[in-house]
């Protein structure tokens, strides 16, 4: 391979990475809105559903619009702050290097994620279409899928689609029941989840980039549930292409490193058992500079492409809350996500670092479900009433 060829860029390959993670995110939102559209015939008995969500007010019809606001941001502050005081932990037991610890941890919400939501998805959609299963047999099929799903996500040498495909059941499994909260404060705490993503990857002291610069300096893996669709790249002539997650510049190196942007990694031991798995690497065009690439949380700057299962689950909520109302706001709804994640890579090409998944895809989702809702029904009722549309 020649070393002075230029790496690809985001925008080079736009069209393959939007696909690679188009697919799972539309499938689990069509998911969400297929359940919705099941299992929800009263969408007003999603105000009994509590949670931490509601922990600061519980929504109910003889409210007034201005009560209704104002405790859907309490609700919303509340949730916010367990997730930065959950996510600040996170950062301290990374830090203390207790990673088994958070491994365990995860394994055991997937489990109880899967094995409790997912039984309870399950008999629903057994009561709803009637189907003929035993208890026994539900509870032992309904063991082994939730123990494969731990092993699938938390153990490398599964498929890769078996671990995407139970990462996209998980975020399915966490928005239905999210949809559940009542309307008012499902608005408010999407756009509060937003603002907090925005603050924690960008800002010095967000947790979240605190953790994605923890996890470069000792080249490690964040311990977290993270969508990657990684564009592998597999050379025959056993030259290896890795990430390279931190500046590797010393006065030794300097002058070899200065004229290449690639490295090439040659595999040392024969006998390995476990493939290599290479994405290209980009490095800083600007040698001065120490500054690290930021990756892993939201979209990822050096090929591959990562997205957090928060933004999946919140995605899909929005458009769960949609399918509520009508499906025509949902396919405003999943337009406009759709739209703010090709605007997010394009941001990611430009400024390349680690950007925040969810800010524009949910502000863009939020703006057009109120102004489908408000003026495009109008104005398609009004059109098929006056026999203009069919």
């Amino acid at each position: 391979m020649d070393r002075t060829q230029r790496p690809r860029s985001v925008l080079d390959s736009l069209g393959e990475e939007l696909i690679g993670i188009l697919t799972p995110v539309s499938i689990c939102m069509f998911t969400v809105v297929l359940l919705v559209c099941l299992l929800n015939s009263d969408p007003s008995s999603s105000a009994s559903f509590s949670s931490i969500a509601t922990a600061a007010y519980s929504e109910t019809d003889s409210d007034s619009p201005w009560d209704k606001l104002l405790g859907a941001f309490l609700n919303s502050l509340v949730f916010v702050a367990a997730i930065t005081v959950a996510t600040f932990l996170l950062v301290l037991l990374f830090y203390l290097r207790c990673v088994r610890f958070l491994k365990l941890y995860m394994g055991f919400s997937a489990f109880v994620v899967l094995a409790n939501l997912g039984g309870e998805i399950s008999v629903l959609l057994i009561d709803r279409f009637r189907l003929p299963v035993d208890s026994v047999t539900f509870s032992i099929l309904l063991f082994n899928f939730s123990v494969v799903g731990v092993f699938a996500v938390f153990m490398s040498r599964f498929s890769i689609l078996i671990t995407q495909g139970y990462l996209v059941v998980i975020g399915v499994l966490v928005a239905y029941f999210f949809t559940m909260l009542p309307e008012w404060t499902t608005w408010v705490l999407l756009v509060a989840l937003a603002l907090y993503d925005l603050a924690a990857v960008l800002l010095p002291v967000g947790p979240l980039r605190l953790l994605v610069e923890m996890a470069i300096s000792r080249d490690e893996d964040i311990p977290a549930l993270v969508y990657e669709a990684r564009p592998v790249i597999r050379d025959d002539s056993r030259l290896v292409q890795r990430r390279v997650w931190r500046d590797r510049r010393s006065s030794q190196n300097d002058d070899d490193l200065e004229n290449n942007e690639v490295v090439n990694v040659v595999r040392a031991e024969e006998d390995e058992q476990r493939s290599e798995i290479s994405v290209p690497l980009i490095e800083r065009s600007r040698p001065e500079s120490s500054e690290t690439f930021l990756e892993g949380i939201g979209l990822g700057s050096s090929g591959a492409i990562k997205l957090g299962l928060g933004d999946f689950i919140f995605y899909s909520v929005l458009v769960g809350r949609a399918a509520m109302y009508d499906l025509m706001t949902v396919y405003a709804c999943y337009l406009a996500i759709i739209a703010g994640l090709g605007v997010t890579l394009m941001l990611l090409s430009v400024y390349q670092k680690a950007l925040p998944a969810l800010p524009v895809s949910i502000m863009l989702g939020v703006v057009f479900y109120f102004l489908a809702r408000l003026f495009l029904e109008v104005f398609v009722v009004q059109c098929s009433s006056n026999l203009v549309m069919f």
